[in-house]
């Protein structure tokens, strides 16, 4: 399955999610990922999945109710898709819905990806360094990656694309959040010239337990520091759309392998297909665990924590 949703988002509204690439495909293993650490980054692009497939499930579930955003973002990178243009081109010519693509924005620096995302509506790339030594602490990218091309990509295509650039910070407690990082991630964001930096802390179980989200006066920081930033510490509202699945099991482990569930959700889930007790059947077999972060409980899979 390529599409999952549509699912609440705290910028994009009712997002259609849409996979291009196998879980946990990404030439980075964030410490804060909420899918896990990456096994083996890469950097190569290559088409994963028959893209026609891909369009006729976009399209199926277009069907069903229209979404604010078509969001091409991937279980990892959705950049390493050699197909990431065509399907963005297909969107935009086959239906009148907006297109966003989240992007860690690492591969910027190929003009081939610059050019295979002009057409979005919205672009939301991410920046959670000043420079390499926090760049490596915090996302560990393939070691072939420099962080100086990274940044120069990111400028590069702010010139060309006429959409909206949203750039996202990640803050880690200890990591990124001092004074000294934010200066010079505020001076980076200065010259790729975004229309908006989006503060963003963990609110879900992260890929290395030790990640937490940094105090209230550092995050006050980040705001001044980061002026006009919009900040992002809260959980999405809304409803999760699960019409595609048949079963409460199909349904939980769909949107857990993509998007860890606070167990309210989780619950809202089971409530709707009028199967008691089935979230805690799948915990006893341990096809879902449960995890706690930020004083909530999440849904998630086993190899979510180090796949």
């Amino acid at each position: 399955m390529f599409t999952y949703g549509p699912v609440p988002s705290r910028r994009l509204g009712r997002s259609l999610g849409v996979s291009l690439i196998p879980r946990k495909t990404c030439d980075y293993s964030c410490v804060y990922c909420q899918l896990g650490s990456t096994r083996q980054t890469r950097i190569h692009r290559e088409s994963f999945y028959p893209r026609e497939d891909i369009l006729k499930e976009i399209e199926s579930k277009l069907t069903a109710g229209a979404p604010d955003f078509i969001t091409l973002v991937g279980d990892g990178e959705p950049t390493l898709s050699a197909d990431l243009g065509w399907l963005l081109e297909k969107c935009k010519s086959l239906w009148p819905f907006k297109v966003a693509v989240i992007t860690n924005g690492s591969l910027l620096f190929l003009p081939e990806v610059r050019d295979s995302l002009l057409m979005a509506d919205v672009v939301m790339p991410s920046l959670d360094a000043g420079d390499s030594e926090t760049f490596r602490k915090v996302n560990r990218p393939h070691p072939e990656l420099e962080f100086e091309k990274i940044v120069a990509g990111l400028i590069e295509f702010r010139k060309g694309f006429k959409g909206v650039l949203r750039l996202e910070v990640m803050l880690v407690r200890g990591v990124n959040d001092s004074e000294a990082s934010l200066r010079k991630i505020q001076g980076l964001a200065r010259l790729i010239a975004p229309d908006k930096v989006d503060v963003a802390v963990p609110i879900r179980p992260p890929a290395e337990a030790w990640v937490t989200a940094p105090e209230p006066a550092a995050i006050l920081r980040a705001q001044n520091i980061l002026k006009s930033a919009e900040t992002m510490l809260r959980s999405e509202k809304g409803r999760f759309e699960f019409a595609g699945f048949g079963t409460v099991r199909e349904a939980i482990i769909g949107l857990a392998s993509r998007h860890p569930l606070r167990w309210d959700q989780a619950k809202e889930i089971e409530s709707a297909f009028g199967q008691p007790g089935e979230l805690e059947n799948l915990i006893l077999r341990k096809v879902i665990i449960v995890r706690e972060f930020g004083r909530a409980r999440f849904v998630t899979l086993p190899n979510a924590i180090d796949s």
